[in-house]
C-alpha cells in the first residue's frame, strides 16, 4: 500500500487534476490519496476571514469568487454530479454562515479561524473523491487528533495512530481512499484544529507510518529536491537520493519541497519517501530513505532562509556564569520563538542566535526584559538585533570525516568578498550553517554551488571594458572557444557586461556576443561612476573585470573592485606603471581580498614574461639584469625601414597595421617602453617610478610639441638622416634596436645598434625579446622571444590570464 499526497498546485486546476487521476490509476495496490486545498485557497480563506473581522463587506465578494472557482472545477472534472454539488453547496453555506457571524461580532477566535480555513481541504477532497473511480473519502477530522502542549497545538500521536488503524481497518488491496490533509480536531474538545502550514504532508506521513505503508509519495510542482533554489541557481539540478537526515537539514533551512515534521513519522518506520512532479510525472524524482547514498561530492545540497535576523546577547560578565543560556532560551520559548542557529564564542562572552526576521522585535523585547536588571546596571550590553541578513546551510553526509570542507567554504566566500557574520556546525558534521548580509545571498549560493561542483560547469563571469581591436578580438576568441571549454573543461565563461567609453550593456544571464557591438550601441549611458555601480551592483560570483582600454579612469576603479571580491585582468598598463605607492596598494589589496590582479599583456602582449619573472622571484631567484626590446611598434619600424621604404613611411605603416597607437608619438617617445620596463622591474622586486628611467630620444623634441597633423607633415624631414645612418649600419652589418635596460639599480631606454652576434640582431617584424640575468641564470641569461604586438596575440594573452583565474576557482 502506498500513500500519495498531492499539494495545492497539483489540485489547483483542471489539467493537473487530470494528471492526478492518471497517476492514481497507475497504482494497482491500495492507495491512500491525501490532498491539499486548491492552490491559493487557504490564503484566500485567511484573507476573507480577516476582512470579515474588520467589518469589510468585501469578504462576500471573496467568498463568491472561491465558490465560483470550485464550481468551475466541478463542471470540468465531474460534470453532472449533483450529489457532489449538493455536498459542496452545504459546505459553502456553512462557511458563509461562519463568516457572517465573524462580520457581525467583529471577532475572530482562533477556533473559528481554524474552522474557516479547514473548508479548503474538506471541499477539495470531495471533488477528488468524485473524480477517482471507486474512491472512498475518509474524513481526517475523525482520526487526526491534536492536543495543546506548551501553548501550541501538537499531534496527539498515540490516539491518532489508534484511530487511523480503526478507520482503515477494512481498507484493502486495490482500494482508493481520499483524505483531506492539514485538518484535524482537538482530542478533548473536538474543535477543528490543523497541523500548520504544510500540514497535508504531515497528514500523509502520519497515515503512512500508522498503516506501515510501502512508500510515501509527495506529488508537488518540482521534479524533486534540488541542489539549490533554481530561482537563484540556474545550474541547480535534482538530487536523486537523500538520507532522512540530509532531507531534514535541507527542509529546516528553507527547502520547501516537504514540510519538515513530515519526515519524522516515516523515518521512525523506515518508510521511503518519493518526491515527484505532478506536472512532469515521468521525471525520476528524489528518493529519501535511511540509506546513505554517497555521491562524489561532499556537499549534497544548499538551502537558505532569506529573511533572517541575528540576535546577540553579550557581556564580559557572562563568562563562566551558569544559567545564562537557559534564561535566553526560556525567554524565547515563552514567546514561541524558534531558534535555528546558535553561535557562541569560546570565551562565553557572547551568544548569537539565528531566528526568522518576523520574530525579531518580539525576541529582542523578550531578552531585554529578561536581562533588564543586568543591562541597567551595566553588567550586560543591550541586546543587539541585526536585520537584513540571510542564513545559508550546506548539507551532505559526505561532509562527515571529510577534512577541508569548511576551509574550502571560507576560502570560496572570502575570495568573492563575502564575510560570515555567524557560524554553526554540529558534531555530526553534515551541516555547516552561516549568516551573511542579505545582499550577498544570491552570490553566496552561486559561488558555493559552483565551488563544490554541484554545478555542471564551473562558471566565470566577465565584465569586458573596451571593445576596440583588443577587446573586440577577445570577445570573438571567447565566443569561439566557449563550447569547447564547456565540453572539455566543464568551464563556462559568461560575459555579463560589455562597456565602451560612453555606453554599456549588463545582463547577469549573459550577453549575446554575436551582436555585442549592436547591443552596446543601444546600451545604457556610462560614466566611470556608473560603470563601477553596474559592476559592483550586479554582485555576481566569480567575477572578473577585464580592462582592454588605455583609460586612467578605468584603472582608477580597480581598488574598489578588489574590495568587492572582483578580480582584474588588465591589458591597460596605467595601473601597473602608475606611482609606485599606488601599484603596491593595488597588489596588496588584491592579495588581502584573495582576488587576482593579472596584467601579463602589459609587456610583450601574449609572451609569458611577467609570469616567468614571478616564478623566478617566488622560487627564490633574484633578477640582476633585464635587457629587452619591448616595443613591437619600434621593432616593426626599424625592421621595415629600407632603401625603398623611408622612415616616415614605416611609421605610417605601423599605425595603419595596428602596431602603433593612433598617435604613434606615444611609441616614438619611448614612453610605452618606459612603462613596460617599470612594470618588469617592479615585478622583479625593485622600487621604481617612471621618472627614474633615463630616456634617450631619437626624435627631436619639436616633433612632440606640435599637433598630430603637423607631426605627420614634418616627419619626412627625418628620412634623409635615417637613411644615411641605415646605410652605414648595413655596411657594418648592424641593426637598430630600441632597448630597455635595468642593471645595478639604473634604468634606461635608448636606441642602440647591435651586431650580428647579438641576441637582439635577429628579431623579425614586431617581435619582442627579453634577456633575464639572474643569480641562477648568470652565465647564460634566460631568453624569451616572440610576437610582442598586435591585437590578436594581445587578446590571446588576456584570454590566458582569464583562464589562469578559472584554474584557481
Amino acid at each position: 500500500m502506498n500513500v500519495l499526497k498531492f499539494g495545492g498546485s497539483s489540485v489547483g486546476s483542471v489539467a493537473p487534476l487530470q494528471n492526478v487521476k492518471n497517476i492514481v490509476a497507475l497504482h494497482d495496490e491500495g492507495v491512500v490519496v491525501v490532498v491539499s486545498a486548491l492552490g491559493g485557497i487557504t490564503d484566500q480563506l485567511l484573507e476573507m476571514s480577516a476582512m470579515a473581522e474588520k467589518g469589510d463587506e468585501a469578504f462576500r465578494t471573496h467568498l463568491a469568487a472561491i465558490r465560483e472557482r470550485h464550481t468551475e472545477i466541478m463542471d470540468a472534472c465531474v460534470p453532472g454530479d449533483t450529489a457532489l454539488r449538493a455536498d459542496i453547496g452545504r459546505l459553502f453555506d456553512s462557511l458563509g454562515g461562519l463568516c457572517e457571524g465573524v462580520y457581525s461580532l467583529r471577532v475572530l477566535p482562533e477556533k473559528t479561524r481554524c474552522e474557516i480555513v479547514s473548508y479548503g481541504e474538506r471541499m477539495s477532497s470531495l471533488i477528488v473523491t468524485a473524480m477517482l473511480p471507486g474512491a472512498r473519502r475518509y474524513d481526517a477530522l475523525n482520526f487526526i487528533k491534536t492536543t495543546r502542549r506548551a501553548g501550541k497545538t501538537v499531534l496527539d500521536s498515540e490516539l491518532t495512530e489508534r484511530l487511523v488503524h480503526e478507520a482503515f481497518a477494512s481498507f484493502g488491496k486495490g482500494q482508493v481512499a481520499v483524505v483531506p490533509g492539514f485538518i484535524s480536531t482537538d482530542s478533548r474538545s473536538g474543535e477543528i484544529t490543523n497541523l500548520g502550514r504544510g500540514g497535508s504532508d504531515y497528514t500523509a506521513s502520519i497515515i503512512a507510518a500508522a498503516l506501515n505503508a510501502d512508500r510515501l509519495e509527495i506529488w508537488t510542482d518540482v521534479d524533486g529536491f534540488m541542489t539549490a533554489d533554481p530561482r537563484i541557481i540556474r545550474t541547480s539540478y535534482v538530487i536523486d537520493a537523500l538520507s532522512y537526515e540530509e532531507a531534514m537539514e535541507l527542509c529546516n533551512f528553507g527547502a520547501k519541497v516537504i514540510y519538515p515534521p513530515s519526515l519524522y513519522p516515516v523515518c521512525a518506520k523506515n518508510i521511503n519517501i518519493l518526491i515527484k512532479n505532478t506536472f512532469h510525472p515521468e521525471a525520476r524524482g528524489t528518493v529519501i530513505s535511511r540509506e546513505h547514498h554517497g555521491g562524489e561530492f561532499p556537499v549534497t545540497g544548499i538551502s537558505s532562509i532569506e529573511d533572517s535576523c541575528v540576535i546577540t546577547v553579550s557581556a564580559p560578565s557572562m563568562a563562566g556564569i551558569v544559567g545564562i543560556n537557559r534564561r535566553i532560551f526560556n525567554a524565547l520559548a515563552l514567546e514561541g520563538i524558534s531558534v535555528y542557529l546558535v553561535s557562541q564564542s569560546s570565551s562565553e562572552t557572547s551568544i548569537s542566535l539565528g531566528i526568522n526576521a518576523t520574530d525579531a522585535e518580539a525576541a529582542t523585547e523578550a531578552l531585554q526584559q529578561e536581562f533588564a536588571h543586568e543591562i541597567a546596571e551595566g553588567s550586560m550590553d543591550p541586546v543587539q538585533c541585526r536585520r537584513d541578513v540571510a542564513t545559508v546551510a550546506i548539507v551532505g553526509e559526505n561532509m562527515r570525516q571529510n577534512s577541508g570542507v569548511a576551509g574550502k567554504l571560507f576560502t570560496t566566500l572570502g575570495r568573492n568578498g563575502i564575510s560570515i557574520i555567524a557560524l554553526a556546525q554540529g558534531t555530526e558534521e553534515r551541516n555547516i550553517s552561516f549568516v551573511v548580509e542579505k545582499k550577498f545571498l544570491r552570490k553566496s549560493l552561486n559561488v558555493i554551488h559552483d565551488s563544490f561542483f554541484l554545478s555542471e560547469y564551473q562558471e566565470l563571469n566577465l565584465f569586458i571594458c573596451g571593445i576596440g581591436t583588443v577587446g573586440g578580438q577577445l570577445i570573438e576568441q571567447i565566443t569561439a572557444q566557449r563550447e569547447k571549454l564547456m565540453r572539455e573543461r566543464n568551464l563556462k565563461l559568461n560575459i555579463v557586461g560589455i562597456a565602451r567609453r560612453t555606453r554599456g550593456i549588463f545582463d547577469r544571464n549573459g550577453i549575446d556576443t554575436t551582436r555585442f557591438r549592436e547591443l552596446v550601441a543601444a546600451g545604457i549611458p556610462l560614466t566611470p561612476a556608473k560603470l563601477k555601480e553596474e559592476v559592483i551592483g550586479m554582485n555576481i560570483f566569480n567575477s572578473v573585470f577585464v580592462d582592454c582600454t588605455a583609460s586612467a579612469e578605468a584603472a582608477a576603479l580597480y581598488e574598489d573592485f578588489f574590495n568587492h571580491g572582483i578580480s582584474v585582468v588588465a591589458a591597460n598598463k596605467i595601473a601597473a606603471s602608475s606611482d609606485y605607492d599606488n601599484y603596491r596598494r593595488l597588489k596588496e589589496t588584491a592579495l588581502k581580498r584573495n582576488v587576482k590582479f593579472l596584467f601579463e599583456t602589459n609587456v610583450g602582449a601574449g609572451l609569458p614574461i611577467i609570469n616567468t619573472i614571478n616564478d623566478l622571484v617566488n622560487s627564490g631567484d633574484k633578477i640582476e639584469k633585464i635587457e629587452a626590446v619591448l616595443s613591437g611598434t619600434l621593432n616593426f619600424i626599424f625592421n621595415t625601414i629600407s632603401e625603398d621604404i623611408p622612415f616616415s613611411r614605416t611609421v605610417k605603416m605601423a599605425q595603419e597595421q595596428g602596431f602603433s597607437e593612433p598617435d604613434p608619438r606615444i611609441d616614438l617617445s619611448g614612453k610605452d617602453v618606459i612603462r613596460k620596463l617599470v612594470i618588469l622591474a617592479r615585478e622583479a622586486g625593485y622600487k621604481v617610478n617612471q621618472e627614474d628611467v633615463e630616456a634617450h630620444l631619437f626624435i627631436p623634441p619639436a616633433f612632440f610639441d606640435c599637433t598630430l597633423e603637423e607631426f605627420w607633415a614634418k616627419l619626412p624631414s627625418l628620412d634623409a638622416k635615417f637613411e644615411a645612418e641605415r646605410k652605414e649600419l648595413e655596411r657594418r652589418n648592424e641593426r637598430w634596436r630600441f632597448v630597455a635596460k635595468m642593471e645595478n639599480g639604473k634604468f634606461s631606454v635608448s636606441l642602440k645598434t647591435v651586431g650580428n652576434l647579438h641576441s637582439f640582431y635577429v628579431l623579425d617584424g614586431s617581435n619582442n625579446i627579453v634577456l633575464l640575468t639572474t643569480e641562477r641564470y648568470h652565465e647564460h641569461p634566460m631568453l624569451i622571444q616572440g610576437y610582442g604586438a598586435g591585437a590578436g596575440v594581445t587578446a590571446a594573452g588576456v584570454f590566458a590570464d582569464i583562464m589562469s583565474i578559472a584554474n584557481i576557482h
